[in-house]
């Protein structure tokens, strides 16, 4: 590990991660004109953000920065290209690390891993519905669409809240700090479909920690200090069909994905550092 990334490490570990998180919360939704725009402008020439993709083109029509940064796409931007009961993409971004998961235990980087247990808060029971099955951990920076769809139809029938820290997700990070995504803040939403279980996690971050469901708004902040698990069952159980949104990060961060021993196994063709749009295809 090179002295950067020495010193990056470990001023993650004394940073007030909530309390900056917190200012960035309401930094990117202060509606002041001038701020607005130089943030919005910042981000799109840094990032060369294709502005004919989005549902309003016009970056003088959002109310705010975050207002921009979650914006919708055109319907025809992201075709779901689902068939013969394969799953798609979540989100757009790159993968982390995709595989089977073993002994109930997941990839986080080379010589770095965590268990599924952990990342559902500690929940056995709902760790061993994947276990034989697989997970793929996508990353999104900030030049990518920030809301995150359904990988296939199914209901809904649990979501776990997890308090954590509020480590950087990037790359770097994910190489050098242990179980970084079972010490995160996350949100893990557990579904029954056709072929079994199926999850979506959406990992917080530093400079983000706000993460929106459509069915339940805003989960994070206000910031918890221990487990907190919603049932859903009969008519208070949401239905999704594959590609339908479920929810938003305000600001960046990671998805991951666990599926059910039944469920498609992974295409061949996606290995780490592979580039991903929501509604690509992801399985056999």
């Amino acid at each position: 590990m090179s002295l950067s990334r020495d010193l990056g490490v470990a001023l993650q570990l004394l940073l007030p991660h909530q309390l900056l998180s917190r200012i960035v919360y309401y930094a990117t939704r202060w509606t002041w004109r001038p701020w607005k725009r130089l943030l919005i402008r910042s981000l799109t020439r840094a990032y060369r953000i294709d502005l004919g993709e989005a549902l309003d083109p016009d970056p003088e029509s959002y109310a705010s920065f975050n207002a921009f940064f979650t914006r919708a796409l055109k319907p025809q931007a992201r075709p779901i290209e689902a068939a013969d009961g394969a799953l798609v993409c979540p989100a757009d971004g790159a993968i982390s690390q995709i595989g089977p998961i073993s002994d109930g235990r997941i990839v986080q980087a080379k010589g770095m891993d965590y268990a599924v247990a952990e990342l559902l808060g500690g929940r056995d029971a709902d760790a061993a519905l994947f276990a034989g099955g697989g997970f793929a951990t996508i990353y999104l920076s900030p030049r990518d669409y920030h809301r995150v769809h359904a990988p296939c139809g199914g209901r809904l029938v649990r979501a776990i809240h997890v308090p954590g820290r509020l480590f950087s997700v990037a790359p770097w990070t994910t190489e050098s700090i242990p179980r970084l995504f079972v010490r995160n803040e996350r949100l893990a939403l557990l579904f029954e479909t056709a072929h079994g279980p199926l999850a979506v996690v959406l990992v917080g971050a530093i400079f983000v920690s706000s993460i929106e469901t459509v069915f339940d708004g805003e989960v994070t902040p206000p910031y918890a200090d221990q487990v907190r698990v919603r049932e859903y069952s009969g008519a208070n159980a949401p239905t999704f069909e594959i590609g339908a949104e479920l929810g938003r990060f305000n600001m960046g961060s990671t998805v991951i994905l666990l599926t059910g021993a039944d469920l498609p196994a992974w295409d061949n063709a996606l290995t780490a550092g592979a580039r991903v749009r929501m509604g690509q295809r992801i399985s056999t």
